[in-house]
């Protein structure tokens, strides 16, 4: 075990939670995130075209959710929950001067997103925590926005996750989030090839997101449904890698590199079949009066 994962050695997560960990830990998995998604983002692009560059349309995701926020100032206290390398939380900080607070559960994208924080002039207004979006380490109310791109998928324990975002979202504040979904009326086979390779049972879906986070109290604002993204974004990561294989193998393992390639092909399958659901997903906590 390296040294920085002895110096987090003593956290427990859930199981679905630390398996994500590990492997968003691993020398591969970095390497690979880091040179072919950009080292900036983590998360399904917004594409205006199938070959467009994959950090522009990574980019452009981040923008759209950002203009469904209102009032977003250098008072606004936002969290993002699962942050990968914390390109959305240095966004934010750069275009509106807001304050944000990056969690995210592996120390390895933490370490870079710090380090990208300092050299982008941010770190003043970025914190990055390591930690599980199952568990919070907040009080409540305490921000003005929870975001979370592409991340709630991972959790063993979706609900939790969306108790505690509501937990620590201030009444009259907004949760935005985008997901990898299954359709409402996916069969449950069908996803069999994506869930064994991300080691999950299933996926979200847009009904569940709704009526548990209706249960929760908050009201729905908008769901922008671009499901089509999803082959697109996949389809195009596949591109880039094929594109740049050799130059690629050359901090990544053949093996995970072949291993990708066919989990990729599979999300591509999944979103062209209609059995994947992808948007920007828009609620608020309404104020206590109205409560």
């Amino acid at each position: 075990m390296n040294k920085l994962m002895d110096q987090v050695a003593y956290r427990t997560y859930s199981p679905a939670v630390e398996t994500a960990r590990e492997y968003y830990n691993s020398d591969d998995a970095d390497n690979f995130y880091s040179l072919v998604w950009g080292g900036e983002d983590i998360h399904v692009g917004l594409y205006h075209h199938p070959r467009e560059a994959v950090y522009d349309a990574s980019r452009r995701t981040i923008a759209e959710m950002a203009t469904r926020l209102p009032g977003l100032d250098a008072t606004t206290r936002v969290l993002d929950i699962g942050a990968g390398y914390g390109g959305s939380a240095r966004y934010l900080a750069h275009r509106f001067g807001c304050r944000v607070t990056a969690l995210n559960l592996s120390e390895r994208e933490n370490e870079r997103g710090r380090r990208q924080n300092r050299e982008q002039g941010v770190d003043a207004l970025v914190e990055v925590i390591d930690g599980s979006f199952e568990d919070l380490p907040f009080d409540d109310d305490a921000f003005d926005v929870v975001w979370s791109q592409d991340a709630i998928l991972h959790s063993g324990d979706r609900r939790k996750v969306l108790e505690e975002a509501v937990r620590v979202l201030r009444p009259g504040g907004h949760f935005i989030f985008t997901d990898p979904m299954q359709d409402d009326d996916c069969p449950s086979e069908a996803l069999a090839p994506i869930l064994a390779r991300i080691h999950l049972e299933t996926l979200g879906s847009p009904g569940f997101y709704r009526e548990t986070l209706a249960e929760l109290g908050l009201e729905e604002l908008a769901f922008d449904d671009a499901s089509e993204m999803i082959a697109t974004h996949y389809g195009r990561i596949h591109e880039v890698l094929t594109e740049h294989e050799d130059e690629v193998a050359q901090v990544v393992s053949r093996d995970y590199i072949e291993r990708m390639k066919r989990g990729l092909q599979h999300w591509v399958e999944g979103g062209r079949n209609g059995h994947l659901r992808w948007g920007i997903f828009l609620f608020r906590k309404p104020n206590r009066a109205a409560i």
